[in-house]
């Protein structure tokens, strides 16, 4: 008995003096507003026996966390945490470990610094909202601006998907409608400029001739397979990606006009969306497990992503990536949000260089949408935030990723906000009243000059 204790000692002893991989987590979090940050740079350095043993840098994910192992972790281990962000002030904190254990949390409280000195500038459109289009007996669910001035109208007398129309409207009077007989959802334009409305059931090309509105079936499958992936084109180049909104990761590609050859310019993922997205499948019954490795046999593709796509993505905590891309004249930019980088490319794909963005921080306080929205007569890409049901657009500065000022419109609890030769364009009924939906216009404050734009839609990659 005495001879076990005594070896039970000697190994306590030894394990004691033996090093542990222990777990240090890190938290960084708004001293003011109490959101989490994202994309914390960390340097953590570690002494051991008064000398340099390891140094690397890390980043904060979506929900401001950082978590690493170090494996020689004793007792009296010296580390640094120096951590930095382009808006919040630089903190670091040296550490002597007292005790390990299994987890070491050590959570930072950040001071914001760039938002404290912007001071918010909010401008007022001149003049008062005006009617564009309205009806007693349609009220409009979407439209969109076509080359020559016209616009062209989706519109419904009772319900949307009881029954719809395609109006042709051009400024003054209906030139010509149309009545679609399936279950009209919305309006799009490729990437050439063309306008497409999305079915329930399909999808319909739209051809106006000699001021007549001509519909022709596009396969659904083909059109969001081949058509809708293309977000633009010029003469040497043509951009592309593979985004799926049940993944929260995608690329962008450059296709060579000339050769067909092709490559991935920038990958854009969630990474924090990602690890639960892929985590889902632990918790899934035996049954579901094998149906998931079943499909992972026949596909290639992970039983993980199986399980995430078509589980994790109903949950209330998924949430499509947000990576918008713009052209304006020969610069494409790409608006990396997981990454808080705005990413400049030339018309062949290259990079010139990136800017730190941080205008989507923030948003319980500043009504971020999620959005942005582009100019297709100008190329200015705007942000849209809506606070107590009243909308804003601000202006993003290209150069610096700045929002220096925001326009407030005249309605409040506008739908269908778009942009064109510097005014804007939305759909609006008023509060508890009888009337139609209207199409209302309303002219910005600014008079920018004419610029070259993707002729698509406004990118949709993402959503709210």
């Amino acid at each position: 008995m005495m001879h076990t204790k005594f070896l039970f000692s000697i190994l306590f002893l030894i394990l004691s003096e033996c090093t542990f991989s222990q777990l240090i987590k890190l938290k960084f979090t708004d001293s003011k507003s109490g959101d989490n940050i994202p994309n914390v740079n960390v340097i953590a350095s570690f002494l051991t026996e008064n000398s340099l043993d390891t140094t690397f840098q890390i980043q904060s994910n979506r929900i401001g966390i950082v978590e690493f192992y170090y494996p020689k972790l004793v007792v009296g281990t010296l580390f640094s945490l120096k951590c930095a962000h382009p808006i919040y002030e630089s903190t670091s904190k040296t550490i002597r470990v007292k005790t390990v254990k299994d987890t070491l949390s050590i959570e930072f409280l950040l001071v914001p610094v760039k938002i404290q000195n912007i001071k918010e500038v909010v401008v007022k459109a001149p003049g008062i909202p005006d009617t564009v289009f309205k009806s007693e007996r349609l009220s409009v669910a979407d439209f969109e601006m076509q080359n020559n001035g016209n616009i062209l109208l989706l519109a419904y007398p009772k319900q949307l998907n009881k029954g719809s129309e395609l109006v042709l409207f051009d400024g003054q009077k209906v030139i010509s409608s149309f009545q679609v007989d399936n279950q009209a959802q919305y309006l799009t334009r490729d990437y050439r400029g063309n306008t497409h409305i999305i079915c329930k059931e399909n999808t319909y090309g739209i051809l106006i001739l000699e001021k007549e509105i001509q519909i022709g079936q596009v396969p659904k499958d083909y059109f969001f397979k081949y058509i809708a992936p293309i977000v633009d084109s010029n003469s040497v180049k043509l951009f592309f990606s593979n985004f799926n909104k049940d993944y929260p990761a995608f690329e962008y590609f450059a296709m060579d006009l000339q050769d067909s050859t092709y490559k991935s310019i920038l990958h854009i993922e969630d990474e924090f969306m990602m690890e639960m997205y892929r985590s889902e499948y632990k918790w899934m019954d035996i049954r579901t497990k094998l149906w998931a490795k079943n499909k992972e046999l026949q596909t290639g593709i992970d039983a993980e992503i199986w399980v995430g796509a078509n589980f994790f993505t109903q949950s209330i905590y998924y949430k499509e990536v947000y990576a918008p891309l713009f052209q304006k004249n020969d610069t494409i930019y790409v608006f990396n949000y997981p990454k808080d980088r705005l990413e400049k490319y030339n018309r062949l794909g290259d990079l010139i260089n990136s800017v730190a963005i941080y205008h989507h921080y923030h948003s319980k306080q500043t009504g971020w949408k999620r959005e942005l929205i582009q100019d297709k007569t100008t190329g200015v890409v705007y942000a849209i935030y809506e606070k107590m049901g009243t909308t804003y657009l601000g202006i993003v500065n290209f150069q610096t990723g700045e929002i220096s000022e925001k326009v407030k419109l005249g309605f409040r609890y506008v739908d269908k906000i778009r942009v064109q030769d510097n005014s804007v364009y939305y759909v609006y009924r008023p509060f508890e009243s009888t009337q139609k939906k209207f199409l209302y216009k309303e002219k910005l404050p600014y008079n920018f000059k004419i610029a070259k734009t993707n002729k698509g839609t406004t990118i949709e990659i993402g959503g709210k």
